[in-house]
């Protein structure tokens, strides 16, 4: 049986944060100290990040974030790993905690009724339900629920214009889904103000769903944002759902296409991708910029000369700043 000894975290929390630049500061210097890696985001509306490490660190790191009042409701969506799931620690300052359109949404004052999973469950099936992926084109593909409305968007910014196309949907139960329920808290906000009456979110997403209620009749995987690239979900009745790029049997092995120019991340079989060189056409096989491939269609960046402290803007004095800040 694998180690699984590191821990996976999946947050976020809304939140106002007067001075993002300092609390950055203070966070990224916390998780250096204990060896947390992950991608976090900060900005004056909040905290968003996923993060890894081991089990007692991420302990340590969650017991961080909820000590301080205002991130004391943050719920952690937790999985296991036998390594890390990143390779570095990027702490950002950013104007949202995810790139959207809707920057005067706030979905601290109005947002669509939370749905915990098992409630999600026995309301997904019911007549005047609607279920609404409210996440991009490359992650639906990959992984759904069963009877879902898919919108065809490659980014999240592009669903309030979207919207335009679900007004015959008015009349519905409309219940909103993402991987971890970030991006359906300003979605379900939006439909709302577009004169949705009934919307509702899954709390948590399809992470907490598949933690809490076995993932039934999500098909497909999960795609998340770190190196583990897509994750099972469904422990009650699974099914692949995409197909290989290439040759267009079924296949949830999700690569990067060795063409660097094209890098293309879809699904390629495992027979398609020793035949193409882990390229997603003849064309870029033939590139002459083609990266090796070495069965798995990840390419790690470069991490050498790597430092956790770049980005610390008064690196010297950096245990100087976390102690100032807690005075």
């Amino acid at each position: 049986m694998e180690n699984l000894d590191y821990s996976v975290l999946l947050y976020y929390c809304y939140a106002e944060i007067e001075d993002p630049d300092a609390y950055r500061e203070e966070h990224h210097l916390f998780c250096i100290e204990n060896n947390i890696r992950g991608r976090i985001i900060i900005s004056p509306e909040g905290l968003n990040g996923t993060v890894s490490g081991l089990k007692e660190d991420c302990e340590k790191y969650m017991a961080y974030v909820q000590s301080d009042a205002r991130f004391a409701k943050t719920e952690f969506k937790v999985d296991y790993f036998d390594k890390h799931a990143f390779t570095k620690i990027h702490v950002r300052v950013k104007p949202e905690i995810v790139h959207s359109s809707l920057r005067h949404i706030n979905p601290t004052i109005r947002t669509g009724k939370h749905l915990e999973p098992e409630e999600f469950k026995a309301l997904k099936d019911q007549e005047d339900v609607v279920i609404l992926d409210v996440r991009s084109n490359y992650e639906h593909e990959l992984g759904h629920f069963k009877n879902a409305v898919r919108l065809d968007i490659d980014n999240f910014r592009d669903f309030p214009e979207k919207v335009k196309e679900l007004e015959h949907l008015k009349n519905k139960k409309v219940l909103t889904y993402c991987t971890g329920g970030i991006k359906c808290e300003k979605a379900s906000a939006f439909l709302l103000d577009q004169g949705f009456e009934d919307v509702y979110q899954l709390h948590g997403g399809i992470i907490k769903y598949g933690i809490e209620a076995g993932g039934e009749d999500f098909e497909g995987k999960c795609y998340v944002f770190d190196n583990r690239v897509a994750v099972d979900v469904n422990k009650v009745n699974p099914k692949v759902v995409s197909k290989c790029h290439c040759c267009k049997t079924p296949s949830d092995r999700m690569v990067n296409c060795a063409n660097p120019e094209c890098n293309i991340h879809v699904a390629i079989c495992e027979e398609c991708g020793w035949k193409y060189e882990g390229a997603c056409s003849e064309e870029c096989k033939g590139h002459p910029e083609k990266r090796p491939y070495d069965g798995t269609g990840y390419y790690q960046k470069n991490t050498n000369g790597y430092n956790p402290y770049k980005g610390l803007y008064r690196q010297p004095d950096a245990r100087k700043i976390k102690s100032t800040i807690h005075e």
